[in-house]
């Protein structure tokens, strides 16, 4: 047991709190489920000579109140007093829990039930109690369901020692008797009392990852006793305690409660969430990072970019790790840019430049941050790496050439000669923090190198470096085939989805973070850090069409190896990792409150064990598009057509989960029968353009899958493609029986499904892609995808003008650095869901292609 110790400081009457007290407040504000328990008498309500007129401090009460109100957070009160009486006195709301009687009486009920003996036992204390309070002056006896307490506060001290030694000597010493002594007063109870058991109840009652516990009593210390790890401990004035804090009186108790309200809010609720739009994505190929536009970096993943984040700000706050740079005078940044053509970002102040960029031409084992800082003014650095999501402690040590993080299963460094670095600790994590200040000509470098120990010099000097970087990008965008219309915002979406790309594999990601949500605050927050089949055959395909193969290439490269490891491409999951191995259990990052208080942060992704039997489609498509441009075709893609073909006459017949991945039962997508058509459609059309022998059963079954889905996904209620043959509801991806050539642009069909699709899923400038149930709690955003097919079907059925707007409104949701996330609300004006999204910018450059045509 911990032995009491005297706390330091003191008192600090008028001075608010300590700055201690402030730092574990705000670490304990950030655990998963949080409880706060306190005492009552002279924690929120001031002592008073008369018991019965102790009130609690209003401010006291709206912090425990409002901490209630907050998600996965529980109040409670753990008093000496009887249940009812601290029920009648305090007036708190229901939302905070009693406990009564030092523990012994919940608001649930007693935690024991008094038998015969006991309540035999409480009434001849209670008979001897009464004789000796009515021979001393100043003694007040308060009854209680399961004991009696005799409070002396008002007795002359000689009475007090008198009343004190006829307890101690004669109730007292009963068997079955317990007794607890508090300030200035004594209780004797027939059955046990302990606040610390009624905060072990309470926390295993909700199930708390952490504790607070503020009291001012010897009772208090009890509850104290049972405080370990993250748990806080606050004791109320003077004295000897366990507890690892101190406040002066009930005001200040008030103030703390109040500041752990504030933090706790601001973690839960996101408050300093970015806009979505505005995160500016740094990569090289094999890594990627997320930057805000005030130079803080606040999301990056090592070894992989569907590993671990070192910096999860982006989803947990500064708690969960970042590296910030900012000028000391506190100003707000002008303006951030890529460096035209290139993957470097500037994000400019006033006399402060800072540049960000991803090294290249490093190990596959490493990721290198490049850090710049030029200008003429201080500026502040702040490094706080949180290895695992910030589920790892590190320390951070200082070195002739700058830090090294240790704690790490992989090894981490951050080189930056000449800065003198300050290192604090919170208890748990260190963090580092310097002022520089740049000089002209001589720029601030830090150079952050996970997966190394080298603090040393590289071998290239830094300006050669920059300028490799910039060649990488800059060279691949000059061959492009660009588009007249926004041919710069073409551009940069041609460079994201190269960023995207995982050069060592070959492999594509869908996006580059995890659990930006569809909905603030809700649910819908998805891993879309892996290669999904469909996603990356249709961004490879674009990139094709703006004359960049090597995407497509490595890509099908990558497929073919993810081929050999399954019977047949029917067997294939939706997505696998970027090595191209299966995905493990998803997961949920209980320790992370997710963007602007969405949760749950989650790491891996259910939809690996679906069926989704549109995938083969877009594969076949990207295979033709190559071959076309390439005017050849290699017999290893052909085969792969072909066992694709086969693979869809033997399950295109079959329910599935569909694009969407709706997490029920499977239906007959349209979406994913049109697609099935399409691959035998486009295999049939290959095998013509390049004298390859066509199946003699592909174009029956061709006809055959077309008609079914005429027959079978037209409404004559909804007068439209639906989303499935079972149901009248319409999905934006129907919208592929004319976009995919099943049916001829100049249908009727087309025109009423386009039409039907525009007055239900079209909003301003979004199109949703479906307003049915889908068995998830909550909504989501309209997809930007779903909006650049509506324009593609404008294009088609002679809408332009339709098709020029919503794409000018495309355009505009783009953000500063011309990125764009996955979704839009366009009743909030919010840009929502994981970013940058490979859909969208592949969306927008088929729309710029088709409005230059």
């Amino acid at each position: 047991m911990t032995t009491a110790t005297p706390l330091d400081p003191v008192l600090r009457q008028g001075t608010g709190l300590a700055s201690s007290l402030r730092r574990a407040l705000a670490t304990l504000a950030r655990t998963p489920h949080l409880l706060v328990a306190c005492d009552y008498d002279g924690t929120i309500a001031p002592i008073v000579d008369d018991p019965a007129k102790a009130s609690p401090l209003t401010e006291a009460v709206v912090a425990l109140r409002s901490l209630a109100g907050l998600h996965e957070t529980t109040s409670a009160v753990i008093s000496g007093r009887a249940l009812r009486d601290l029920a009648t006195l305090s007036r708190l709301p229901a939302e905070v829990h009693l406990v009564g009687s030092h523990g012994s009486e919940f608001d649930i009920g007693f935690v024991h039930a008094l038998d015969e003996d006991a309540r035999a036992t409480l009434s001849q204390l209670h008979r001897e109690a009464a004789e000796v309070a009515g021979a001393s002056p100043g003694v007040h006896l308060e009854l209680k369901p399961a004991s009696i307490a005799v409070h002396y506060r008002n007795c002359d001290e000689s009475v007090a020692a008198q009343v004190l030694q006829v307890l101690r000597t004669g109730m007292c010493s009963r068997a079955g008797v317990h007794v607890t002594e508090g300030k200035y007063v004594l209780e004797i109870a027939v059955l046990p009392t302990d606040k610390g058991n009624a905060l072990d109840v309470l926390r295993h009652q909700v199930g708390a990852t952490a504790a607070i516990f503020l009291g001012d009593d010897v009772t208090d210390e009890k509850a104290f006793a049972r405080l370990s790890g993250p748990d806080v401990g606050i004791h109320v004035g003077t004295g000897d305690s366990l507890a690892s804090h101190r406040v002066s009186d009930p005001t200040e108790v008030a103030m703390a409660l109040a500041f752990l309200l504030e933090e706790r809010r601001a973690w839960l609720h996101g408050d300093q969430a970015v806009p979505i739009e505005r995160l500016t994505m740094l990569a090289n190929e094999r890594s990627v990072a997320l930057v805000t536009p005030d130079a803080k970096v606040n999301w990056l993943c090592h070894p992989e970019p569907d590993s671990a984040a070192i910096f999860a700000d982006l989803l947990g706050g500064p708690a969960a790790g970042h590296f910030s740079i900012k000028p000391q005078h506190g100003s707000l940044p002008l303006g951030q840019r890529y460096l035209p053509g290139t993957m470097i970002v500037e994000t400019r102040w006033s006399r402060l430049l800072v540049t960000d960029y991803l090294e290249h031409d490093l190990a596959s084992h490493r990721t290198d941050l490049v850090r710049r800082i030029s200008g003429s003014t201080n500026a502040v650095i702040t490094f706080a790496p949180r290895p695992e999501f910030g589920q790892v402690p590190v320390r951070l040590l200082r070195e002739h050439e700058g830090l090294r993080v240790v704690g790490t299963s992989d090894p981490m460094v951050l080189r930056s000669p000449g800065v003198d670095w300050e290192i604090s600790s919170d208890g748990a994590q260190e963090t580092a923090r310097a002022v520089v200040r740049p000089r002209e000509g001589a720029p601030v470098l830090l150079e952050l190198r996970c997966g190394t120990d080298d603090l040393t010099e590289s071998d290239v000097d830094e300006p050669s470096r920059h300028m490799r970087a910039a060649a990488h990008w800059s060279d691949w965008a000059a061959g492009l085939e660009l588009p007249a219309v926004e041919t710069d915002l073409v551009r940069r979406s041609a460079l994201t989805l190269r960023g995207l790309v995982h050069a060592p594999s070959g492999s594509i990601m869908a996006a580059a973070t995890t659990s930006l949500p569809e909905e603030l605050g809700g649910v819908r927050n998805w891993d879309y850090r892996f290669c999904w089949l469909r996603d990356a055959a249709m961004t490879a395909s674009a990139l094709v069409s703006l004359g960049s193969f090597a995407e497509a290439e490595g890509y099908l490269t990558w497929l073919h190896g993810v081929l050999n490891t399954v019977p047949g491409p029917e067997n294939l999951h939706p997505l696998y990792t970027l090595h191209g191995t299966q995905l493990g259990a998803e997961a949920v990052i209980e320790s992370l409150p997710g963007y602007a208080g969405s949760r749950p942060v989650r790491v891996g992704n259910l939809a690996n064990q679906q069926v989704q039997l549109d995938v083969f489609g877009p594969v076949v498509e990207v295979v033709v598009s190559l071959a076309t441009a390439r005017d050849s075709l290699s017999d290893a893609d052909w085969t792969m057509v072909q066992a694709m073909a086969e693979a869809v006459s033997r399950r295109w017949h079959e329910p599935d989960h569909g694009i969407w991945e709706e997490r029920h039962a499977p239906r007959h997508h349209v979406y994913s029968k049109v697609m099935c058509w399409l691959t035998i459609d486009r295999a049939i059309k290959l095998g013509e353009q390049f004298d390859r022998e066509p199946d003699p059963s592909w174009v029956p079954l061709r006809d055959t899958i077309s008609t079914d889905v005429l027959e079978n996904g037209w409404s004559d209620v909804a007068q439209s493609f639906t989303t499935a043959y079972d149901g009248d509801d319409l999905d934006a991806a129907s919208l592929f029986v004319g976009l995919s050539g099943l049916l001829e642009p100049g249908d009727e069909r087309f025109h009423a499904t386009v039409t039907a699709v525009e007055a239900e899923l079209r909003s301003g400038s979004t199109v949703y892609r479906y307003r049915r149930d889908d068995g998830l709690p909550g909504d989501e955003g309209g997809f930007h995808l779903c909006a650049a097919w509506m324009i593609e079907a404008y294009l088609l059925t002679d809408r332009r003008t339709e098709a020029e707007e919503l794409f000018g409104q495309i355009v505009a949701a783009a953000g500063p650095t011309g990125l764009l996330p996955e979704e839009y609300d366009p009743v909030t004006e919010r840009s929502l869901g994981n970013h940058p999204q490979a859909y969208s910018h592949l969306g927008l450059i088929r729309c710029a292609q088709l409005l230059s045509d």
